[in-house]
């Protein structure tokens, strides 16, 4: 039962009275709160909010919290610490915080030391600050972090981390203030790891052994991720990033099976010797609105040549400004790569296929060396937004409008393929040519 309803239930019934102040779920938002709108167009919006949950917690018994997730407007911070209070002393196992940025709240870690953060298995804060001390001590039971645009340090962090054994999910969100993050190998259960946005932060550490899955957006930094033996998907996102895999990371991730990366700059890819063994899925994203025109996609071969159990390749190159040397530019005789012969790939997908005559070798050589191919897409540079394209669609249904240079490149890549690929591509495969909406774009041309 939804918690309004349950508050309205127990205003006449005083059994349910009696469960309602122990109601074990508690969510307090606006939307689990606010009864007319009306109400909330002026200044005590947070007034207001703040005396009801208030009232709620001091009416609840204190006993058998064990979700508790407040998501507070704005100001009242003194409010917070003595609903904290009521939280942890009933053995509360979840607790999510989502306070204003502007609210300026620091969460006080005295709650949760000697024994009273026990319980706590789940741990969600956004929009604070959290300055853990060697005096906080055990979080025994804690499983889940997540901080959110919280304000701390690398030390400060470290002295929950030293102390949080059970720790098996760790995710960090635009926090600004940390500058180095170091996973200590005490964290045995440690299985996901998860930094985005942190700009300030140079160095990530790791050397909890047994980490499956580690997602990164942000700057370049210095990344050491230690044991890597039981990584089995991989998400990074910064510019190099591809290069970063073939010659910086970890020299064997036996049981990788996943792997996501995005760039928006690249120099070429260095040769990459058989670190990938079981990769399945790979997703290789080169988006910028101009991809440095250097940059080689017939390199990637090498990348492809030290994935021997590859079944599925994902290639997103969608530009708006193609500026590599076209096919028809350069027309002469195609580079071949004698790279070993692909047996489990089946699935290729290009995406905002160009004319660049370096793709179009990438693309002839995996036709030619993948013996296992079923199905190869290759999709032109689309709109953001496309039509049903269908012939009977409103006519104001339309295809999101594109620049006339990249039209003009979308039916260059096109012609690319019609004379360069598709005569290559066995009879048992599968090709699929994904091209701009004529219906919607033949005006603009």
């Amino acid at each position: 039962m939804p918690m309004r309803s349950a508050a309205r239930a127990a205003c006449v019934s005083r059994a349910f009275l009696r469960s309602w102040r122990c109601h074990p779920n508690l969510t307090f938002s606006v939307k689990t709160l606010r009864s007319n709108k009306k109400e909330y167009e002026n200044d005590d919006i947070a007034r207001d909010f703040c005396s009801k949950v208030d009232q709620i917690l001091k009416r609840h018994s204190g006993v058998g919290v064990k979700k508790l997730n407040i998501q507070m407007l704005g100001g009242y911070n003194g409010y917070v610490d003595s609903w904290l209070q009521i939280a942890v002393r009933s053995g509360i196992e979840e607790l999510s915080l989502s306070m204003p940025r502007r609210a300026k709240y620091n969460v006080p870690c005295s709650l949760f030391s000697n024994g009273s953060g026990d319980s706590i298995q789940y741990l969600y804060l956004t929009g604070c600050s959290f300055r853990p001390k060697t005096e906080l001590g055990c979080l025994r039971s804690l499983t889940k972090l997540h901080l959110y645009y919280v304000s701390f340090t690398g030390d400060e962090l470290g002295c929950l981390l030293s102390n949080s054994f059970a720790l098996e999910g760790l995710g960090i969100r635009y926090c600004e203030g940390i500058g180095c993050l170091k996973v200590p190998c005490t964290l045995q259960r440690l299985r996901y790891l998860e930094v985005l946005g942190c700009w300030k932060l140079k160095i990530i550490e790791s050397k909890a052994p047994n980490v499956s899955s580690f997602c990164y957006e942000g700057d370049r930094i210095q990344l050491s991720l230690g044991e890597t033996l039981q990584m089995k998907e991989l998400s990074l996102s910064f510019s190099g990033a591809v290069h970063c895999v073939c010659a910086e990371l970890p020299s064997s991730m036996p049981n990788l099976k996943i792997a996501t990366i995005y760039s928006r700059s690249e120099i070429n890819t260095p040769l990459l010797h058989s670190k990938y063994l079981h990769l399945k899925n790979l997703n290789i994203i080169l988006s910028a609105a101009t991809f440095p025109p250097a940059y080689d996609y017939f390199s990637l071969v090498s990348f492809f040549d030290g994935c021997p159990c590859l079944e599925t390749l994902v290639l997103f190159v969608s530009q708006l400004k193609m500026e590599h040397v076209s096919i028809f530019a350069d027309p002469s005789d195609l580079r071949k790569m004698q790279g070993q012969q692909h047996h489990k790939m089946k699935t290729v997908e290009i995406i905002g296929f160009t004319s660049a005559k370096s793709l179009v070798e990438l693309t002839c050589h995996i036709v030619e060396s993948v013996t296992s191919l079923e199905c190869l897409t290759l999709r032109t540079h689309q709109s953001s937004s496309r039509c049903s394209e269908s012939a009977n669609a409103n006519k104001s249904n339309k295809c999101s409008p594109l620049p006339v240079h990249v039209l003009m490149e979308a039916q260059r890549a096109l012609l690319a393929i019609r004379t360069y690929i598709e005569p290559k591509v066995p009879s048992m495969v599968k090709l699929s040519v994904v091209e701009t909406c004529r219906r919607c774009h033949a005006v603009e041309l």
